[in-house]
């Protein structure tokens, strides 16, 4: 199976937040963004895998800002990792006040996706060709968390009653 760049399944996507997205503080729910950081980081991995990809883990999500009602949405999905079925997605979530043109970082997302076959199998996925240093850092901290992850599963399995 050959490899593709990082580029090739880039996503960058923008949505406008209305009332319907507010929580009891008027800000926008973290569920909304949760929700939105999860569809993005899923198209990515199908993208880069040609195949149905299911998210398998939420590394971390951490939010920074709040984000308001008429806020725009804008999150950057790409890939920071791939092993034999499983991809790391990276997202960053920022919100523009389109009234003031002011940016806040707002979010920042790592999720792992799976894809699978037709018979809901893991599925061999092309393998990452990180071509910039960013993408070289990316890959290696994607990398170590994704051993890290192991570890911790293997540590249940053998703690468990």
């Amino acid at each position: 199976m050959s490899g593709k760049p990082v580029r090739a399944s880039q996503l960058v996507t923008a949505i406008q937040m209305n009332p319907e997205d507010a929580n009891p503080a008027g800000n926008v729910h973290g569920g909304v963004i949760m929700k939105h950081v999860d569809t993005v980081a899923g198209a990515v991995a199908i993208r880069h895998s040609r195949s149905t990809a299911v998210t398998a883990s939420i590394d971390r999500l951490d939010f920074h800002n709040p984000v308001y009602v008429g806020d725009l949405l804008v999150l950057s999905a790409s890939l920071n990792f791939v092993g034999k079925s499983s991809m790391e997605v990276g997202v960053r979530v920022e919100a523009e006040n389109l009234r003031t043109g002011e940016i806040r970082h707002t979010a920042s997302a790592y999720l792992t996706f799976v894809a699978i076959d037709d018979q809901g199998r893991p599925k061999g996925v092309p393998r990452l060709i990180p071509e910039t240093e960013d993408e070289r850092r990316r890959y290696c901290e994607a990398q170590v968390r994704r051993d890290t992850r192991l570890a911790e599963r293997s540590r249940e399995r053998h703690c468990a009653p």
